[in-house]
């Protein structure tokens, strides 16, 4: 397992948590086929504030070959409404705990000096699980609690993709209640590399999110400053937030539409900060 500190105290924390974490999951009340809920980690005074389920999810045709380990905090807002975000901490090979406790995670190091005890940890407020519920997977397979019986067979970044999206399809069956959520998936340093093809492996196995990703062009264009806020306005007014099948007697909406595909015609879509160029075989 990788942390990604180089101080020798850093490393003896993030151990000592890791493996009473470990501990603690032999002795929880299991409630689902795959996680139990953690109501209590060791260094955190007091009952967690927040839901934490940790567990695994068997991969391979027997479930037996692979096992991906998760953190699954969810949502302190509104899980039922705020999205669900997949998160991939990068490296690659460095456990989701450090994503959980070093970045964006509820808890975090009590920023003291070290004693050689169990380290403290203290909430975040920063945290985004203030706003969505995050699933921190340990992939790929030798990172952090996660392991596969010939790991060698099984590690690379299209293998990772393949991982990741299953991984994501059997936690989703033992929690239909977010089914209907929107979703995302974040990483940090080398997971930019695996999570765009993640995402693609999943808009290609469902057809729905074509259409939902054209719809959100629109949003993205205008936060991004490429349309001005009096056509935003039109097209969320006349469109109804509906721009990819339009009815064709929606004069309106077609109107803003073609205002919209003209402001963009210059630009490179897919990298809004590069230079057009005529032959892109992609536009």
């Amino acid at each position: 397992m990788m942390v990604p500190h180089t101080h020798n105290s850093f490393h003896h924390c993030c151990q000592i948590i890791l493996a009473l974490v470990l501990f603690s999951l032999q002795i929880l009340t299991h409630i689902e086929a795959y996680g139990s809920m953690v109501e209590v980690l060791p260094g955190f005074e007091g009952p967690l504030p927040f839901e934490l389920e940790t567990g695994y999810v068997g991969l391979g045709e027997t479930n037996d070959d692979m096992q991906v380990f998760y953190y699954f905090v969810k949502s302190e807002n509104n899980p039922k409404k705020d999205p669900l975000m997949l998160w991939l901490t990068g490296c690659p090979g460095c456990s989701s705990f450090s994503g959980l406790v070093h970045e964006i995670g509820p808890i975090e190091f009590e920023n003291k000096e070290y004693d050689g005890s169990v380290p403290s940890l203290v909430s975040r407020q920063q945290s985004w699980t203030k706003l969505c519920s995050i699933i921190f997977v340990d992939l790929p397979f030798g990172t952090g609690f996660s392991y596969a019986k010939n790991l060698t067979a099984h590690r690379s970044d299209w293998k990772l993709v393949h991982h990741a999206h299953q991984f994501l399809r059997k936690w989703l069956i033992d929690h239909t209640e977010f089914l209907s959520n929107e979703f995302y998936i974040g990483g940090d340093s080398y997971s930019g590399i695996p999570v765009p093809a993640i995402l693609q492996e999943i808009s290609n196995g469902n057809p729905a999110t074509t259409r939902r990703e054209k719809n959100y062009r629109i949003p993205h264009a205008h936060a991004m400053g490429l349309i001005s806020d009096e056509l935003y306005e039109s097209l969320q007014k006349n469109c109804k937030g509906e721009y990819h099948d339009v009815d064709s007697r929606n004069d309106l909406c077609l109107r803003d539409l073609k205002s919209y595909d003209e402001n963009l015609s210059r630009i490179d879509q897919f990298n809004i900060l590069d230079r057009f160029c005529e032959g892109d075989s992609h536009l």
